[in-house]
């Protein structure tokens, strides 16, 4: 036996015990190396850039065991006991106690008295431990303890310790609510165990014979729940969630989770609606090395058509003289399957092995089994839109040139109250285009394009077509650091052949427009002051000349793919008043102008734009959309064509963006008719950003009727918001930091309302709590969504978000990041922290 004491604290040589612990952390970051060669060269120190976050497992037993305390005996390569303040340490685990005995054969410590281990963050206290420290097995008696992951702490009569990352607590609780330091302190939530089960490799944590208690109330006892230890995926079964909907019913949801590997997954969602039946929700995703990809597959077996929609058939069947359908609804409730499929992939192929630069492929695949599918399944992808597109495309590039054969086709939701045309598909398109830039100071492009364009002819009025076409443009840009100046020349040719005669007769049809333009702008600046505040002010005129003979063979061609465009400040400064290739419209006009920004002159940050435009016609633009008359169902459909353009001047156009202060926003946009002296269209929106968590928006939107001329448009208003109730009786809360919320015991609003003047009803409405309970995050959010021309969908979602466990209800996270601008969860991903945060 031998008996060693403590070195005083005045002694200039550290203790043993200091000296050999800064050279075991210093070699366990691997920083000595040493010649295999010669074991007696010195040790030289090696660069790391930062300590080892995880020791790997086969480097465990290579670590040396650094112990020290007030009073150390035993005998060498036996037992080792140490009494006052006693430590252990081996790489990522270090033991605090009273007493602390070593038994190096067996590699067994046992502590008494005080006991603290901290294990890779993971921290431990009780009375007794009993633990093999190298591979960590062993068992610790009457225990607390703390996760670093995820901060969740509790209790256990006694935990099992199966190695470094599985573990057993007996009679466990579980928390992530911090604990207060008061007597007869509770958390708002715990769960209680029989048996405890965490494996950090997994990242999952299993109880057995439990019980979730909240504020008081506890559940039933539950078999098994399982949860995540941290951030990352795991299989399992989420939380079910439980929603009221108008259209559905009451409706329970029990997603299953299948993390299949680091790059895939698959989640099963059968939802029972109590209205309607089970509906079956299959989500497939993929990311490998060369192809990504996610495919969904919702089945309803047996749909029990709810009486207000089963009404709304019948009325709509009558309506069309569909006399034995409006039989059938009313005969009894209709039952049919319903499904719909969704699918994404992207892939990249080696395209070097075929002499290309690149080449790749685009799938995406949009089917649903009925037309009001869009209506009784709204919240499922895709289904914000009517027209579902069905799309496959390979691309390809090689120096200058660059192409894609592409098939496309659009499955068309029909609404009787709403009828729309469906667009051509293109069966298939092939593009091909060559772009030269700095030519000789020349700049040169070419696009061709050969589509089949195919629909039913009964529907759009006119016969399907073979197309190609080409445009060829030519410029040479004349620019300085104060001007520039852009010529060019273009010319577009297009061939027709079609499947039946047009009303003359003919069965190909060609067309062929050339087109000057002239692009031109300056740019001056000063710094000037405003507010006190100091400015770079900008004022950048622009003129834009575009001149493109009549022809008008243009009018008598059919169209497939072309439509007006928009009035913007884009469009107003381009060659052509039409989208699509059917039509090149005859412009021979001057377009003017003024742009003005306030900038910050030391970063160059834009702060404020102001713009005015206006376009002068020399001459009548004559080209025009044909009308046409179709015919879908038992529904005659018009699609009106357009009118020449006689007026010499356009509508003014005015925009105007102001971002003086990060808090403030405004975006305005108005077109003005200064023959009518009334504003054909006005957009005006204004937020208000002062801190996290904290948004206000309000837009106004009127679009003037194009038949009235009374002045009456549709017009409506759009508020959104998030904001802590908690303002409003002086409790700021403090930032947190993003993901982390401002601080418990707080409430929030959260909302979007969008209401018509013309027609007085709320078309959509968003409204919701949230409550922020530190430990646990409360949500209550209503929902309304136009599903039709008078029908709506109505649901209530509400869930109570268990941090770093689970959560319990329907789940309106989606809704609210989708509706409220600049919306913050409450809690987001934050990265994972690191042991050395909790490091003894």
């Amino acid at each position: 036996m031998h008996d060693l004491t403590r070195a005083t604290r005045h002694r200039r040589t550290p203790p043993w015990p200091l000296a050999l612990l800064t050279l075991a952390m210093l070699q366990a970051q691997g920083a000595w190396a040493q010649s295999p060669a010669d074991a007696d060269a010195p040790l030289v120190l090696k660069r790391s850039p930062m300590l080892q976050e995880q020791i790997p497992r086969a480097e465990r037993g290579s670590r040396p065991s650094i112990i020290e305390g007030d009073k150390v005996s035993g005998r060498p390569d036996l037992e080792t006991v140490v009494e006052g303040n006693a430590s252990l340490r081996r790489g990522d685990t270090v033991i605090h106690a009273d007493r602390l005995e070593y038994h190096q054969p067996d590699d067994l410590a046992k502590a008494s008295g005080n006991v603290r281990v901290n294990q890779a963050g993971n921290v431990y206290e009780g009375p007794k431990l009993e633990l093999k420290v190298e591979t960590f097995e062993g068992f610790f008696d009457n225990v607390r303890y703390q996760l670093l992951a995820t901060g969740a702490h509790g209790d256990a009569d006694r935990i099992d310790f199966v190695d470094a990352d599985r573990a057993i607590a007996r009679h466990a609780t579980y928390t992530t609510c911090r604990r207060e330091d008061y007597p007869g302190w509770m958390p708002a939530w715990f769960l209680s165990a029989a048996n405890l089960r965490t494996d950090s490799e997994e990242n999952i944590g299993t109880a057995e014979n439990a019980q979730l208690t909240f504020m008081g109330i506890s559940t039933p006892p539950i078999p098994s729940v399982s949860f995540p230890l941290s951030n990352e995926r795991k299989s399992g079964f989420l939380p079910p969630t439980l929603g009221i909907d108008s259209i559905n019913g009451l409706e329970l949801a029990l997603p299953y989770y299948w993390n299949i590997a680091p790059n895939r997954d698959a989640t099963f969602t059968p939802t029972v609606m109590s209205k309607r039946g089970i509906n079956l929700s299959n989500e497939f995703r993929y990311l490998e090395k060369s192809y990504s990809g996610e495919l969904r597959l919702d089945y309803m077996p047996s749909d029990n058509l709810p009486e207000s929609r089963r009404a709304e058939a019948v009325t709509e069947a009558l309506e069309n003289e569909n006399y034995s359908r409006a039989s059938q609804l009313m005969a009894g409730s209709v039952r049919r399957s319903r499904w719909g499929l969704w699918a994404r992939h992207r892939h990249s192929f080696n395209a070097r092995d075929l002499g290309l630069d690149s080449l790749t492929a685009n799938i995406n695949l949009n089917r649903v089994s009925d037309d009001d599918y869009w209506r009784d399944f709204n919240r499922t992808p895709t289904l914000i839109t009517r027209l579902l597109p069905n799309d496959a495309s390979l691309n390809w590039s090689k120096g200058d040139w660059s192409g894609r054969v592409r098939t496309l086709s659009y499955q068309t939701l029909r609404y009787d109250a709403s009828p729309i045309v469906p667009p051509y598909d293109r069966l298939p398109q092939l593009t091909a285009n060559y772009a030269k830039y700095d030519w000789n100071g020349f700049d040169f492009t070419l696009g061709t394009d050969l589509t089949r364009f195919r629909a039913d002819v009964r529907e759009q009025g006119q016969p399907n077509a073979d197309r190609a076409y080409a445009l060829a443009q030519l410029s040479h840009p004349f620019i300085t650091p104060g001007a520039y100046v852009i010529p060019k020349v273009q010319l577009h040719a297009a061939s027709y052949s079609f499947d039946a005669p047009l009303a003359d007769g003919r069965t190909s049809a060609t067309s062929a427009v050339p087109t000057f333009s002239v692009d031109s702008g300056m740019t001056f600046e000063r710094d000037t002051s405003l507010f006190g505040r100091a400015f770079r002010q900008t004022l950048e005129p622009r003129a834009f000349y575009v001149h493109t003979p009549y022809r008008a063979r243009q009018n008598a061609l059919p169209v497939y793919d072309t439509a007006a465009n928009d009035f913007s400040f884009a469009t107003l400064f381009t060659e052509n008043e039409f989208s699509g290739h059917d039509r090149v419209s005859s412009t021979h006009a001057l377009t003017l102008g003024l742009t003005s920004r306030l900038l910050d002159p030391d970063t160059g940050a834009e702060l404020a734009r102001f713009g005015i435009a206006q376009r002068r016609r020399f001459d009548d633009q004559n080209v025009t959309l044909s009308r046409r008359v179709g015919r879908i169902g038992s529904t005659t459909v018009v699609t009106a064509g357009t009118s020449p353009v006689i007026e010499r001047a356009s509508d003014l156009l005015l925009g105007a963006q102001v971002n003086l202060s990060p808090k403030w926003s405004l975006d305005t946009t108005v077109q003005y008719n200064p023959d009518e002296r009334r504003s054909n269209r006005s957009t005006v929106t204004a937020r208000y950003t002062p801190g996290p968590y904290r948004t206000l928006s309000a837009s106004y939107r009127y679009q003037a009727d194009r038949i009235s001329t009374s002045g009456v448009g549709n017009e409506s208003i759009d508020v959104g918001w998030q904001w802590p109730l908690n303002d409003l009786w002086g409790d700021k809360g403090k930032d947190l930091g993003p993901g982390r919320g401002q601080g418990g015991g707080r409430w929030y609003s959260v909302g979007r309302l969008n209401y018509s003047l013309r027609d007085k009803v709320m078309t959509d409405a968003v409204i919701g709590l949230e409550y922020d309970g530190c430990c646990y995050i409360g949500r209550v959010v209503l929902e309304k969504i136009s599903t039709g021309v008078a029908t709506s969908t109505k649901r209530i979602m509400f869930q109570i978000e268990f941090l770093g466990f689970s959560s319990i209800g329907s789940s309106p996270m989606r809704t609210l990041q989708l509706n409220v601008p600049r919306y913050q969860p409450l809690r987001g991903p934050i990265p994972a922290p690191s042991r050395f945060t909790n490091y003894d």
